[in-house]
């Protein structure tokens, strides 16, 4: 998922290569939007608006689309060539950076934020940003790598760096896998949950996700791993605006 301007030239060239990835995965991308369905309730007269802040190419908007029909479902990115893959998947795209929305102070019910926060120099910014723009009570659906996985703990014990942490934008060193995808931060789910909680919203519910990467042989631990979020590979976190 591509992310916010950064403002260092070497992360803003880095997220503008095309062959970074700009998609999360779509098992986790039907779950929140599941959820965020049931939160905002089936469409009246006048849609909710809902925003994927970080929309990369458009693919996770286009995956939620079909359980917020009724709703307006708005991309958001900063960089202009996801944004114009983005827009053969919706409908309304708009280019602007999290440290200064180029959205009105409360416009939006709801906001999508996916594999986004890890990537960003600043996220406080980010944060209050999206809070900003959310109407009083609005809703966040926010997902992002567990630095703790299960994984991870055995990861570490044995020496070796993280899944999901990274050390250089230009190779993979010191961990499992192959994909440089330019992450700076990552959470614990009690970390993420004061993070969010401090930043000016409630949090509703903080559950786990499976991970794409993980190998075959163990996704099935993977999947029972999501019943616990401190052991799952992803983080999916739904809050309101207080």
């Amino acid at each position: 998922m591509t992310t916010t301007a950064p403002h260092h030239p070497g992360l803003r060239d880095f997220y503008e290569n095309p062959a970074v990835p700009v998609a999360s995965g779509p098992s986790r991308t039907l779950r929140q939007a599941r959820v965020l369905a049931t939160a905002l309730g089936p469409p009246t007269e006048h849609p909710r608006t809902v925003l994927d802040i970080g929309c990369g190419d458009g693919t996770a908007a286009a995956t939620a689309a079909p359980l917020l029909t009724g709703h307006r479902v708005i991309g958001v990115d900063w960089s202009q060539d996801a944004l114009t893959r983005a827009r053969t998947h919706l409908p309304y795209t708009v280019r602007g950076e999290l440290t200064a929305l180029p959205l009105r102070t409360a416009v939006a019910d709801a906001v999508l934020f996916s594999e986004v926060i890890e990537h960003l120099v600043d996220p406080d910014t980010a944060l209050a940003e999206i809070r900003r723009v959310l109407r009083p009570g609005g809703h966040l659906m926010l997902s992002t790598p567990n630095l703790a996985a299960w994984y991870n703990r055995a990861l570490l014990l044995a020496g070796v760096q993280p899944v999901f942490s990274e050390v250089s934008l230009r190779a993979i060193h010191g961990r499992p896998g192959k994909e440089v995808v330019g992450h700076l931060r990552l959470y614990t789910p009690r970390a993420l949950r004061e993070f969010v909680t401090a930043a000016g919203f409630e949090v509703v519910a903080l559950k786990g996700a499976p991970f794409h990467g993980v190998p075959r042989p163990l996704r099935p631990f993977d999947r029972l791993a999501c019943a616990r979020p401190q052991l799952a590979s992803i983080l999916l976190l739904h809050a309101r605006k207080t």
